[in-house]
């Protein structure tokens, strides 16, 4: 009885969130909400070129603005090297890095080239606006596949070339039946969080130590990379996250405004605060997603795919930031999805920079890009052979016998490893689901009524659950209240209700009595934080871990105080009971809590403190997977697409929170839906960008976003954790491009029209226009 709980107490439950009451109260704290005594507000000047030479930078009249304690530029700073890469020195990359202010060139409109240092935030916003510059304008590089131009120092901006694959291409190529040969662009976007970035320094010189608020996802990651790049003890340098109005990727990573507002408290040994506006988000946080891809494959009569050929360009921006070439790699590594392609393939990335917006990860990196390119090249097989689509990819997709099955590509440094799953089953399930025959019957009616309507499918697999280790601590204080602090980091997942759900599990008490920290990394010493669909498997499974060595102590002392063996004992509801007793002698675990105090005279030598840390390793990460299904309505005069109907079906392994499972579908596809229909930065000719605002940016809103159908599996828990679970936070996103792409080619009658993400009205119009 000892080793757990009654099951399913809380687990698999849609329990309410716990961290919502402050959220929905007005008592949340963001960035914006952090404020120290006697703290300076930082301006970022930025660049309003492209790509220039840096003649001279005037600051004078900044100075000289009442209020204004500090100017600085790129000399003011010469000690602070240029931003490091998260997993540590990568001396072919070291180049690219970005400096944390322009030095002698500036190479995107957004480059912070000066700050401002102030009193008050108008008075730095105005002092910044006296800051001029005189430059030597240079031709812009705007385009990936174009030859690469010059960086500096000798290298060119093709930082490097990413090389995946296995097997003999040319063989395979020269043997094949059928060659299927596609052009393919995934468009510039990225995530667009209600709150944009902030950061706020502060030096405590009293214990030498640099802290900074507002950090997010990543904070051990960061707290590492500050002391590196500062030279600075990791134990002096401590981040604090606050409440996060939106992730996905981009936020929490390491800028240019994290360093100087740390840098700045420490010289001024005051508080630092940034808070940034809209345009400069828009402009200077990571964008992702822009690639070209030229990809073949080699294919039977029957549509089998023996070999996939991919040759991309991944246009980087202008800097190689703290991801360094991960999504470039991820990209080669994941392209060819829940497909088998057993004889060869071969991924080429030319892994190039621009004078635009550096890139880096935004949810789902490389897949969104990747399941798009890979499902449009499945339907180009169906209509190439006259095949019907859905037998191509059944044809094609890994079978439930072949689990566990690898493949020698790389995913965030591990070999591809499916550990579970019956991706037919699932297919099958999506197309009963939407009564598949009849579904194209009425649609087929519709179209020949004049009607553009159409539908669209994508098969996609996931990756979640990067590991090698993760770690909790568990605490129990006299009142019974328990904490879980976790090296995690929530960024509005919902990970502290989960957290919660999987600690009262494995203690056997009630959820909404836990507080669980995350983000805080002075309070726990190792954490990966929340990124790469990690938090859920590796975090709750070191919390299951850790509760159950909370478990055991308390059976332990509980069976002296009972006066009956530990293992006749059960935890209820926080109070430890003899198992199967409706009544009868019982003691809290509040109480077993004092009467392990360092000072009690029961507790023996018993190790002091109701508390224990718990430990989860693993050697792979685990692969969820699922189907996007698109019906779409095409308008042929403006060539908007409006989306009737969507479907996503997935296996999530278990489901720890269905609802919690279902919101990040949901959240996820809104944001895929943007990125396959209207979001995009575009730049004109001199690389000034012409997205820099909402009235440029276009975002979906609840006029666009249809109600999302979601069919959630738990047909196949992984093997690689004890709760059975995988990843769900970019499943949502995954496959909208493909699926989307797909449903207008049905509904237009001109299959492998869209071949470039996003599919807006103007380049639908003219596909449309062009087809008469």
């Amino acid at each position: 009885m000892n080793d757990a709980p009654r099951p399913s107490v809380w687990i698999g439950k849609p329990v309410e969130r716990v961290e919502d009451p402050p959220l929905v109260t007005g008592r949340g704290r963001f960035a914006a909400d952090i404020n120290f005594a006697r703290q300076l507000h930082m301006r970022v000047v930025r660049s309003n070129h492209a790509h220039a030479n840096i003649k001279s930078i005037y600051t004078d009249a900044a100075r000289d603005v009442p209020g204004v304690v500090a100017v600085w530029t790129a000399d003011d700073i010469a000690d602070v090297p240029p931003i490091d890469f998260r997993e540590g020195s990568i001396e072919k990359l070291a180049p690219y890095r970005q400096p944390v202010l322009a030095q002698h060139k500036v190479r995107y409109v957004g480059e912070p080239i000066a700050v401002v240092f102030a009193e008050d935030p108008y008075v730095a916003e105005d002092a910044g606006d006296l800051v001029t510059m005189e430059v030597e304008e240079l031709p812009a590089l705007l385009d990936a596949r174009d030859e690469p131009g010059e960086f500096s120092f000798a290298r060119d901006t093709e930082a490097d070339i990413l090389h995946q694959g296995y097997g003999d291409v040319e063989a395979v190529f020269g043997a094949a039946p059928h060659i299927v040969e596609l052009k393919l662009t995934s468009g510039r976007h990225s995530g667009v969080p209600l709150e944009t970035r902030g950061a706020i320094g502060n030096y405590d010189a009293s214990r030498d130590v640099v802290e900074l608020h507002g950090a997010a996802k990543v904070p051990h990651r960061n707290k590492e990379l500050i002391a590196r790049m500062l030279n600075r003890a990791p134990s002096s340098v401590q981040c604090f996250e606050a409440h996060v109005g939106g992730g996905f990727g981009i936020r929490g990573e390491i800028y240019p405004e994290d360093i100087l507002v740390c840098v700045a408290a420490i010289r001024f040994e005051r508080p630092v605060k940034w808070i940034e506006d809209r345009r400069e988000h828009l402009i200077a946080a990571n964008h992702s997603r822009n690639q070209h891809h030229h990809i073949r494959a080699a294919v039977t009569d029957e549509g089998e795919i023996l070999a996939i050929d991919d040759e991309i360009f991944h246009d980087n921006g202008a800097y190689v930031r703290t991801h360094a070439t991960r999504v470039a790699m991820m990209t080669c590594g994941i392209l060819p999805g829940p497909y088998r392609v057993p004889g060869a393939y071969r991924a080429t990335c030319h892994f190039r920079l621009t004078n635009k917006t550096p890139a880096a990860t935004y949810r789902a990196p490389g897949r969104f890009e990747t399941t798009f390119v890979r499902e449009r090249l499945v339907d180009a097989i169906a209509h190439q052979l006259r095949l019907d689509p859905i037998h191509v990819r059944r044809r094609n997709a890994v079978t439930v016998e072949e689990m566990p099955f690898k493949r020698p590509l790389e995913a965030l440094g591990e070999e591809i490893h499916f550990d579970s799953g019956d991706y037919h089953k699932l297919l099958d399930a999506t197309l009963a689901y939407v009564e598949w025959p009849k579904l194209n019957r009425e649609l087929a009616a519709r179209r020949a009524k004049g009607e553009m309507v159409g539908v669209g499918l994508a098969m996609f697999v996931e990756k979640s659950g990067l590991g090698p280790a993760d770690g909790v601590r568990i605490q129990v204080d006299t009142s019974g209240f328990v904490e879980v602090i976790t090296g995690g980091a929530s960024i509005g997942q919902g990970f502290e209700t989960v957290m919660a759900q999987v600690a009262a599990e494995f203690l056997g008490t009630d959820y909404k009595k836990m507080r669980v920290i995350h983000g805080q990394t002075n309070r726990i010493e190792h954490g990966i934080g929340a990124h790469a669909s990690r938090a859920t498997v590796m975090t709750a499974s070191a919390t299951r871990v850790a509760a159950l060595n909370v478990r055991k102590k308390a059976l332990d002392m509980a069976a002296e105080l009972l006066q009956s063996p530990a293992d006749t004992l059960d935890i209820v509801n926080g109070e430890v009971v003899i198992a199967g007793r409706k009544s009868g002698p019982s003691v809290s675990l509040g109480q077993i809590a004092a009467a392990l105090g360092p000072s009690s005279k029961v507790r023996g030598d018993r190790e002091p403190g109701l508390s224990s840390d718990g430990w989860f390793y693993t050697e792979h990460q685990v692969y969820p997977y699922g189907n996007h299904l698109a019906v779409v309505k095409v308008d042929p005069d403006t060539g908007g697409v409006k989306v009737l109907r969507y479907l996503v079906s997935y296996d999530v392994g278990r489901a720890l929170n269905p609802m919690l499972v279902k919101g990040q579908i949901a959240g996820g596809f809104a944001q895929g839906l943007g990125g396959a229909l209207m979001e995009e930065f575009t730049y004109n000719q001199r690389g000034d960008p012409l997205s820099s605002t909402f009235g440029d940016y276009l975002l979906p809103t609840v006029k666009e976003v249809p109600d999302i159908e979601i069919l959630l599996m738990e047909d196949h828990p992984t093997p690689l954790n004890p709760l059975g679970i995988k990843g769900a936070g970019e499943s949502g996103v995954n496959a909208v491009g493909g699926a989307i792409a797909s449903a207008i080619d049905d509904a237009i009658g001109i299959p492998g029209a869209i071949t470039e993400l996003p599919v807006t009205p103007q380049r639908l119009k003219a596909i449309i226009d062009g087809k008469h």
